[in-house]
């Protein structure tokens, strides 16, 4: 099993939107290291949806229904989807600014490659930020 943050945001698709539909295709990845990171997930892989905007949070946990396949929607090949079940919200929506402030996250794609959409998640942090959001 991976974990991994999935940022949105959310005047497009929000978390709650994810709830509501309860399974839905995350579709509109383009960047070649968010492709690559949305082929590696596999079904029962865990998600944090993390917000962007003015929110700049983790806010809820999600589950990767379908592991990768090509966007129906478009025409292009490289372009992939996956498919998201809906989880529970997180306690306590765990902000870009907290992680930031510990410095165990200092090299996580989160914080360093800050326009990445799709972040893979080592366990201890997954653990460390699962922790933070109770």
């Amino acid at each position: 099993m991976a974990y991994w943050i999935l940022k949105t945001e959310p005047s497009t698709y929000s978390f709650a939107d994810l709830q509501k539909a309860g399974r839905a295709v995350w579709d509109g990845v383009s960047n070649p290291v968010a492709l690559r990171n949305l082929r590696e997930m596999a079904v029962g892989d865990d998600v944090l949806i993390y917000h962007t905007g003015d929110e700049k949070a983790a806010v809820g946990h999600a589950r990767v229904a379908k592991a990768a396949y090509p966007d129906p929607k478009q025409q292009d090949p490289k372009l992939v989807v996956v498919d998201l079940e809906a989880g529970k919200p997180m306690h306590t929506p765990v902000t870009l600014k907290a992680i930031k402030a510990d410095p165990a996250f200092a090299d996580l794609a989160l914080v360093r490659q800050g326009r990445l959409s799709v972040v893979p998640v080592p366990a201890a942090l997954w653990q460390r930020l699962l922790k933070m959001g109770t």
